[in-house]
């Protein structure tokens, strides 16, 4: 005959859940306040750094008129310049230095102001890029009448002779090479710092 399992009349302990008398004695953790973005207290620096950062356009343009090369080009009938055929090729060297020297200038400024640190944030931000933007129109304006000064036209030019034609830049697209640097290099920073303030309160 099998014999049957041994029954254990026991007691078995429930768990008792503490009483909610004593919630309040247990500490809570209150949580974090949301960092809001400061306007009104960044809206000064800001157009002091808008103001500033445009300066920028005249060095630039003064040090892009010195490396841009000129085209050598011959005088043709009613006044017309013909590049020769090597020489066309630094009409693409004067957009590409505009553009390599803005772009290491926008991100020297994007180090520049991430060093604000009690004005960090997005007004700050667009500041910059508003400010780089205006500092590479003028620093093509600039650029191209300093240019201009460095390699003037002769004053009794002939038919065939060569002539040093100043660099220009022929695109308005190489404007936003030193805002979208300045935009990278303080968005790099800011998603590398890792606190919701971005580091304003700290000493």
């Amino acid at each position: 005959m099998a014999e049957s399992p041994h029954e254990f009349h026991g007691t078995r302990a429930v768990p008792e859940r503490v009483g909610t008398e004593l919630d309040h004695l247990l500490p809570r953790l209150a949580a974090p306040p949301v960092p809001r973005v400061v306007v009104k207290a960044d809206l000064l620096p800001a157009v002091s750094a808008v103001s500033l950062i445009a300066l920028l356009g005249l060095p630039a343009g003064w040090v892009w008129s010195r490396l841009a090369p000129p085209q050598q080009s011959v005088l043709g009938p009613n006044g017309s310049l013909t590049p020769l055929l090597v020489e066309s090729y630094h009409g693409f060297d004067a957009i590409a230095i505009f553009a390599l020297l803005t772009f290491g200038l926008g991100l020297l400024t994007s180090s520049v102001l991430w060093w604000v640190r009690r004005r960090r944030g997005p007004v700050l931000l667009i500041a910059g890029a508003l400010g780089s933007l205006v500092a590479s129109w003028l620093g093509v304006q600039m650029g191209v009448s300093f240019a201009s000064g460095l390699y003037p036209m002769p004053t009794n030019p002939q038919l065939g002779d060569l002539i040093a034609v100043a660099p220009e830049i022929g695109t308005n697209w190489v404007l936003l090479a030193q805002p979208l640097a300045l935009a990278l290099g303080y968005g790099l920073a800011a998603s590398w710092n890792g606190l919701d303030d971005l580091g304003r309160r700290l000493p």
